[in-house]
């Protein structure tokens, strides 16, 4: 067989680009999704997370007021779940309604097992033994560590007074967060696609100032008689400082306006009758030592 024909009886394509009846190739550049920087930095999806209180997992996304909603990662059918009770997603917001069909959302609030109010519906009930089953298995394999979990007091050192959930004042409003000020992380995306890891308070911006303020709503309505709690005051930093807060940002991607949102930012707007757990009244920012009761129980030990 000579070379011409063997040249022409492989499978290589011809580097003309051309198909068999002679028309052009067109081929088309694989472009990756990116998020315009005038546009909607968050896409409407469920963003997946763990419960801070079982360890189970859950979805948050936005409900019809703006406010973020967490539900239960998966469907369940209509059938077995009270009218009251059904939750369906339509273009990325959470419907506290069923939608007609056969199946339904569920908010992760009435299957939380560390909720006192148990679901009236037993097929919600099995549901919600399943999920203290599996919170007690990560409890077990050391994946997930209950927040109200009282700590050795013997084996660790005093520990300075922090609320898990504080309360912080920014833009004149009243937000509850979602773990300690110190801990509260970046919802930017960074370059390799992953949330950033950095936290809001930083050695280089200014802190804000722990106050004694009235227990009232996210707006200022709704005072508590008599009742103060200890707040997070953000409101004398500058506008942008507290702009940056706001939107959850560190100071690296506050400077990147163009920088997409991975998550949904963790501000949940404070209402004193509903997180009436999670109010203090008295100021964090000193240490936390054994009373004298622990001491005494403390001699009382053999």
């Amino acid at each position: 067989m000579s070379s011409a024909i063997f040249a022409h009886m492989r499978s290589t394509p011809s580097p003309s680009r051309r198909h068999w009846d002679g028309s052009p190739v067109t081929v088309h550049a694989r472009r990756s999704l990116r998020v315009t920087p005038d546009g909607v930095k968050l896409l409407r999806c469920g963003q997946s997370d763990r419960c801070r209180d079982c360890g189970n997992r859950i979805e948050w996304y936005h409900g019809v007021n703006q406010q973020p909603v967490r539900l239960h990662p998966h469907e369940l059918p209509a059938a077995d779940v009270p009218d009251s009770c059904r939750w369906h997603v339509s273009s990325g917001i959470a419907h506290a309604s069923g939608d007609g069909s056969g199946w339904c959302r569920l908010p992760h609030a009435l299957l939380c097992p560390t909720r006192h109010t148990p679901p009236a519906p037993p097929e919600l009930a099995r549901l919600r033994r399943y999920l203290a089953v599996n919170t007690r298995r990560l409890i077990d394999a050391g994946a997930f560590t209950p927040p109200s979990a009282p700590p050795d007091v013997e084996a660790t050192p005093p520990a300075v007074c922090r609320p898990a959930r504080p309360v912080v004042r920014l833009l004149y409003v009243h937000y509850l967060a979602t773990r300690p000020v110190d801990e509260i992380q970046c919802v930017a995306q960074t370059r390799l696609r992953h949330r950033c890891t950095s936290a809001l308070l930083t050695p280089d911006a200014p802190p804000g100032t722990w106050r004694l303020m009235p227990a009232t709503a996210a707006t200022g309505q709704l005072a508590l008689p008599a009742s103060v709690m200890a707040v997070y005051d953000l409101t004398r930093l500058p506008y942008a400082e507290q702009l940056r807060w706001r939107t959850q940002r560190c100071p690296q991607h506050a400077a990147i306006p163009s920088a997409p949102d991975l998550t949904i930012a963790d501000w949940e707007p404070f209402d004193p009758l509903v997180h009436h757990e999670h109010i203090h009244t008295r100021l964090p920012n000193r240490t936390r030592r054994p009373g004298p009761s622990e001491h005494g129980r403390k001699a009382e030990r053999p």
